[in-house]
């Protein structure tokens, strides 16, 4: 059926209004509401089954899932003022505060300029000589024939270099119990999406107190690290010494205490979180792939013969990136997008009425047989120019898009790929067969059981 085939409703007077989208029926009592407990994935693959524009109603709320590039696009970019953050950031309000990732209007607009310059690509190449040179360190305290859960390696080592490049500290004894505060948060999380979730954090049950005792020990180091920067008042080129000194251009005015707690919050939490998980999945597509393996190494070997990656190699890596690229395909790191609709939005001829909670789902449309061929297979070499350039530009969306694109993006590639060189130059990892590999899809879509792999000297 045509657009202009659609039935459409009138209201009174007569005036003409477009049909709500479909949606899946659902096969037996509560299977919606069960899933967004259990299967958040599952809810959205249910949700695809009723096309490009499908939603469904779970209580008082109408959720909307949008698979087309095109409506992607509109939604993140072009009518991106008709959307705001979704209900599921307001509950990690609790955790990040009001930073970036869940600033609104014009406080986001005023940060993300304030921000900005940390990121320049000079900053950048700054930042790494330290990825390169933490990396290194992990390789050296691996030893042959070990076997670790490699998925909370690349935690601890993302952790390290955000800790590094964000405040000049080594926060290898995790002085404010950031990963604690990190896990315990994201683990509210899957509770905190459900109906009256929000209610969790006062119900003083042992885990929401063993929550709130991380949060306090993390801000309170915080609070102490931020007065003494500014006491010291000199930029040790961290990011937090920038942010110390950045001052808005219409006023002269600087960030708060508390509002560098929130941004330095945020981007550790970003900085260290979805890198790892982006790590550790693509660890495990290459034990199972190892024709891309040899490929990897066969460009470590010609491009760097034997020196340590370098941030003057990264342009020169360019399978590497693919590597890392076609993992962040198949399991991006944040794997859903959510957004309330502030007024009426059309999207293929339907109307999603105004506050609807409208979503876009990156681990849906990377593997959308319409844009990628044998979407399931890991094939790195997809991202060769030859035969990139036909794909819808929003077929591939890991780092969001339009103003609230995510700042750290250039950042995350250079982490990405200098760490997966510097490792992939020493060691192969080769995957526990007994150990099982599950999604667990948070904020971010982690292994649930983690990844236990067995290092191998090359």
């Amino acid at each position: 059926m045509s657009v202009a085939q659609l039935p459409v409703t009138r209201r009174r007077g007569g005036e003409a209004r477009l049909p709500l989208p479909p949606g899946p029926q659902s096969r037996r009592p509560g299977e919606f509401l069960s899933l967004l407990a259990h299967d958040h994935i599952g809810l959205f693959r249910r949700l695809a089954e009723g096309g490009d524009v499908s939603t469904v109603r779970l209580g008082p709320r109408r959720l909307v899932l949008l698979s087309h590039p095109d409506d992607i696009q509109r939604l993140l970019v072009t009518e991106q003022k008709n959307f705001v953050k979704g209900y599921a950031l307001d509950r990690v309000k609790m955790f990040l505060g009001e930073g970036l990732l869940t600033s609104e209007g014009a406080s986001h607009l005023r940060q993300r300029r304030l921000m900005q310059p940390a990121f320049h690509r000079e900053r950048i190449a700054a930042y790494g000589e330290v990825m390169a040179e933490y990396a290194q360190r992990t390789a050296a305290r691996w030893t042959d024939g070990a076997t670790f859960d490699v998925h909370e390696a690349m935690m601890e080592l993302t952790r390290d270099v955000a800790g590094k490049t964000l405040f000049d500290l080594d926060v290898g004894n995790d002085p404010g119990g950031v990963s604690e505060a990190v896990s315990l948060s994201l683990q509210m999380y899957r509770w905190a999406v459900l109906p009256f979730g929000s209610l969790l954090e006062y119900i003083p049950i042992p885990f929401t107190r063993r929550v709130q005792r991380a949060r306090a020990r993390l801000d309170a180091w915080l609070a102490e690290t931020i007065k003494q920067r500014r006491e010291e008042g000199v930029d040790r080129g961290d990011l937090l010494s920038m942010l110390i000194r950045a001052r808005d251009e219409s006023d002269g005015q600087g960030m708060t205490d508390q509002q560098l707690r929130d941004e330095v919050v945020t981007l550790f939490v970003a900085g260290h979180e979805t890198t790892a998980v982006a790590l550790s999945w693509t660890w495990y597509l290459l034990s199972q792939h190892p024709e891309v393996e040899a490929a990897l190494h066969a460009e470590l070997d010609g491009v760097l013969g034997g020196s340590p990656p370098r941030v003057s190699d990264v342009p020169r890596l360019q399978y590497t990136r693919m590597v890392l690229t076609e993992a962040m395909r198949l399991y991006p790191p944040a794997w859903i997008l959510e957004r309330r609709a502030l007024g009426d939005f059309e999207a293929q001829g339907y109307r999603i009425p105004a506050g609807s909670l409208v979503f876009a789902s990156q681990y849906l449309v990377h593997r959308d047989p319409r844009w990628w061929e044998e979407p399931e297979r890991f094939d790195p070499d997809r991202w060769r120019p030859e035969r990139a350039g036909n794909r819808p530009k929003f077929a591939f969306f890991p780092f969001g898009a339009g103003t609230r694109v995510c700042i750290g993006e250039q950042f995350a590639w250079m982490e990405g790929t200098l760490i997966l060189a510097t490792i992939a130059q020493k060691w192969r990892l080769v995957h526990d067969p007994s150990h099982v590999v599950e999604l667990e899809p948070l904020v971010t879509l982690r292994p649930k059981y983690g990844m236990r792999m067995t290092a191998v000297r090359r």
